[in-house]
């Protein structure tokens, strides 16, 4: 916690997200470069902002964070600037339709409905989405299609819990995981890689099921384990060059020795 910070009131809040506005009005009017942006052009660079906000999270780096998050407002500012210029929507339109949207789905707090735990807010969260489209919104329709496959996994397994679709005990889901790896064990004595790819799909799946079920969240489990392996790799890179010696031309043991070294190292 940053004991130098200065909490700010809700009139400061507002009098700087108001120059944030005038400052995107004159660079659209003004700078070549904004000038030129379009949703298109700008929807990449959206993408990296979210990954980078992604990556100051997962280090916990509270100043990147902050950094990032403004990148990521600048975003939201300059497309709402580009709708008010089609007279589309503006940024009043986006904060109103989500005050409305918080509102609606939030009854337990803005109305009459008892939630006693996330579980219920969930549920009735998602029943709630079911009724804006009247009820003929399918439950994986909130899903998109572009998100990377681990968290798409996640999110639809997620979905499909919040209408009851889901194992009566946790612990049931081991036996489906044994079940899917030994199916891809089969494929991969056929050789018949098509159905390996298939099978291994359904190994990966049923093991994202599984840290559902253990409220392990799939995606920072596998990115603990990428920065983790990460790490060990460089030790082992920058011991293997400090003895004047190169990857290529050690053995697995030289190599194993080294990272044994590595794995009891606190930062490792």
């Amino acid at each position: 916690m940053n004991t130098e910070y200065k909490a700010h009131s809700n009139e400061e809040k507002v009098k700087e997200f108001e120059r944030l506005l005038n400052i995107m009005t004159r660079l659209r009017a003004e700078c070549p470069w904004d000038k030129e942006q379009t949703f298109d052009s700008l929807r990449t660079n959206t993408i990296e902002e979210t990954y980078e906000l992604a990556d100051a999270i997962l280090s916990g780096d509270m100043p990147e964070i902050r950094k990032e998050l403004g990148d990521l407002l600048l975003h939201i500012v300059f497309y709402a600037q580009m709708g008010s210029e089609t007279n589309d929507f503006d940024i009043y339109d986006v904060c109103n339709g989500l005050c409305e949207k918080l509102i609606y789905r939030h009854p337990h707090i803005f109305g009459d409905v008892v939630a006693h735990d996330s579980e219920m807010v969930v549920q009735n969260w998602e029943k709630l989405k079911l009724k804006e489209k009247g009820g003929n919104r399918t439950v994986l329709a909130g899903v998109p299609d572009a998100l990377p496959a681990l968290i798409k996994a996640h999110r639809m397994q997620d979905k499909a819990r919040s209408v009851g679709f889901d194992w009566e005990h946790r612990d049931q889901v081991w036996e489906k995981v044994k079940e899917e790896i030994d199916e891809f064990q089969a494929e991969i004595n056929r050789m018949d890689k098509d159905k390996m790819e298939d099978e291994f799909g359904d190994v990966m799946f049923s093991l994202v099921n599984a840290a559902r079920l253990y409220d392990i969240n799939p995606e920072n489990a596998l990115e603990r384990t990428n920065r983790k392996f990460a790490a060990r790799f460089n030790y082992l890179e920058s011991q293997t060059i400090a003895k004047g010696k190169d990857l290529k031309n050690m053995t697995l043991a030289e190599m194993d020795e080294i990272w044994e070294e590595a794995k009891k190292k606190k930062d490792y």
